[in-house]
């Protein structure tokens, strides 16, 4: 049988309900169209699954472009400071340069300046893409790598992050050998990838264990500190009293300092506490915090390699990396005692 008609450029427009010229601009990173058509135009997009090719009158992105645009969800704290290391490092390896966009929610500016650059791609790195805006990506021939992703990925769209899952497990078999049965979880948002999979880690230690670990002893809050602590507060204030948290990040575990102290409760003779992503906060703690090491440096030079790789193509099925994990022991961590239960 044939293959199905490829849509194209006058698809979109007659589906937006504008011109060719028009989506040409969208497309192309353009700011002289009205927001409401711009709206139709990337709806149509992802609606129809165009894809832009290169030709003789389409726009063509040479390998020789010197640069690639790193898209962060923020520039504050450590997390940021190590993908966007990582990535430049790699970038200089490869004699190209960096250009570095913040993504602010629910804004997406940073969409409309990334398709108005001469790029050779992007590492997208924590950023809530829509599929509207990775579809728009896609038909304006930028191909991105997404760096720790929040939500699952389309196959289409190339992905680095770290074995999340492993490394919520990791933290379950060293509280559960340290001898702790009464074990709560302060995740962050629902409905982010990397989150849920370290708590689903976590949990399957526990049930092999013969343990269950029950809905109230796992809570959700946001990614910071003010807010984990007040999450904390309830998992800290159960009865009976959890021996040991999992933080499902070294910045709530920061959260969880703060409301033990609120409550005085000792970190690790009241509590133990563990956290995930081993940043520099981890170690300035007292007591240092035991966490799991996420390679973030190493993430961000991964996802940049890859993007090189992909050239100017915007895969139909694309690359999937998760590098490994590992729990680092200090000493928020220590076996249950007798007073403990």
């Amino acid at each position: 049988m044939p293959n199905p008609r490829r849509t194209t450029l006058a698809d979109v427009a007659k589906a937006a309900g504008t011109t060719v010229p028009t989506v040409s601009k969208v497309l192309g990173g353009r700011s002289d169209v009205s927001a409401a058509t711009r709206g139709r135009v990337l709806d149509a997009v992802a609606e129809l699954g165009y894809r832009g090719r290169a030709g003789r009158n389409a726009p063509s992105r040479p390998e020789t472009w010197p640069f690639v645009d790193l898209v962060l969800s923020g520039i504050e704290g450590t997390w940021a400071n190590r993908a966007l290391s990582g990535v430049e490092q790699a970038a200089e390896e490869a004699g190209i340069e960096v250009v570095v966009s913040v993504a602010r929610p629910p804004d997406d500016a940073w969409l409309t300046r990334l398709l108005a650059r001469r790029l050779r791609g992007a590492v997208l790195a924590l950023v809530d893409t829509t599929d509207d805006q990775l579809a728009t990506l896609a038909a304006a021939r930028v191909p991105v790598v997404l760096l720790d992703p929040l939500r699952q990925p389309p196959s289409s769209v190339a992905s680095v992050g770290a074995a999340n899952w492993a490394g919520g497990r990791t933290a379950a078999e060293h509280l559960l050998g340290l001898g702790h049965r009464r074990l709560a979880v302060l995740g962050g948002q629902r409905d982010h990838l990397y989150s849920q999979a370290r708590i689903d880690g976590f949990r399957s230690a526990v049930t092999q264990a013969g343990l269950d670990l029950p809905d109230d002893r796992v809570a959700h809050t946001d990614w910071r500190r003010e807010e984990a602590a007040e999450g904390a507060l309830g998992l800290l204030r159960g009865t009976p009293a959890s021996t040991a948290l999992f933080a499902c990040s070294d910045t709530i575990a920061l959260g969880v300092y703060d409301a033990a102290d609120a409550l005085g409760l000792r970190i690790p003779d009241d509590v133990s506490v563990v956290g995930f992503d081993d940043l520099p906060e981890a170690r300035w703690l007292s007591p240092a915090l035991t966490t799991v090491h996420q390679p973030i440096a190493e993430m961000g030079g991964a996802a940049l390699r890859m993007l090189l790789r992909l050239g100017g193509d915007v895969p139909r099925e694309a690359p999937r990396e998760e590098l490994a994990t590992r729990l680092v022991v200090r000493g928020s961590t220590a076996a249950v005692s007798m007073s403990q239960g």
